[in-house]
């Protein structure tokens, strides 16, 4: 089957980027949202980035305006059965997400592909809230998704191979980098990354060095195009918090647990730069100010 219509639940930052990136590569996209004031905004931003690309040259003005004939927005959940292809990219909690598959269960024909944005949760799990685990998987693209390249493409035990397949095409064709994983917890690239980042903060407790120190080491000495605490900022320390917890939960590892000063942030709501202070302090976001935090 080819894939022609996506369906994309929720248009935030990964929604939008995820339908902007398909109706570029000529998909006809339909993204929904609870609200139209949320619905709105994603849209909005999705404007700016088209009118950014054609700005620098790198899209023409007829084409954008071909992609914005390709994307449609709304709010009826009903709009999507349609869809070949339906990837959800909404808040990380399963109750939300087994409201939404069971919703989508029923209204959409049984050849159309589930797909969950998810960076942690289990797709077997989330799979189970359908009829169709054969034709469920995970796609986790990266943010911002337009710029970054790389897409992880997860199997379960019960994916069908040829709905596998198809959907490593349907990523390629989105020009992305695939890298294909099984349903393992933290997938690949969070599997790897989360304990560095939670190494780097057990590092900061034991004094080892200053968050200014710590970034600069890995920047510097291993090439890194930024340090550990300048991207956990960036990711949201919350986001990262909560991964962390569905990890450890999952392998019971040290290198999983979170930090005690990682969660005192959080309860604090020092997320990173969404909040304005972090590791680092952004009052001023053109200078960001590392913090002193032992």
């Amino acid at each position: 089957m080819a894939i022609e219509k996506v369906g994309v639940v929720g248009c935030g930052l990964m929604g939008s980027g995820i339908a902007q990136v398909a109706a570029q590569a000529g998909c006809q996209v339909t993204v929904r949202e609870v609200s139209q004031q949320l619905l709105d905004k994603g849209l909005q931003g999705i404007e700016k980035n088209l009118a950014r690309l054609v700005e620098k040259g790198t899209l023409s003005a007829a084409d954008r305006d071909q992609v914005r004939g390709r994307l449609r927005g709304t709010t009826n959940l009903e709009d999507l059965k349609d869809s070949d292809v339906i990837i959800e990219a909404i808040i990380e909690q399963l109750p939300a997400k087994r409201e939404l598959w069971g919703a989508l269960d029923k209204i959409c024909p049984k050849p159309t592909i589930f797909a969950s944005n998810t960076s942690s949760l289990s797709i077997t799990e989330m799979a189970t809230f359908t009829q169709r685990p054969d034709r469920f998987v995970g796609m986790h693209f990266f943010n911002p998704v337009p710029v970054m390249k790389l897409v992880e493409v997860i199997r379960t035990i019960a994916t069908d191979p040829k709905v596998f397949d198809e959907m490593v095409a349907f990523g390629q064709r989105l020009g992305k980098t695939v890298v294909r994983t099984s349903d393992r917890t933290g997938f690949i690239v969070n599997r790897l990354l989360v304990p560095y980042l939670l190494d780097a903060v057990r590092a900061l407790e034991e004094g080892v060095g200053s968050v200014e120190d710590i970034d600069n080491s890995m920047k510097i000495g291993c090439g890194y195009p930024m340090g550990p605490f300048t991207l956990l900022d960036f990711v949201g320390l919350d986001t990262t918090y909560y991964i962390s917890i569905i990890m450890f939960d999952e392998f019971k590892e040290r290198r999983f647990a979170s930090p005690p000063l990682l969660k005192r942030m959080v309860l604090a709501g020092w997320n990173g730069r969404k909040a304005g202070r972090g590791f680092y302090d952004y009052s001023d976001p053109a200078k960001p100010k590392a913090m002193q935090l032992t």
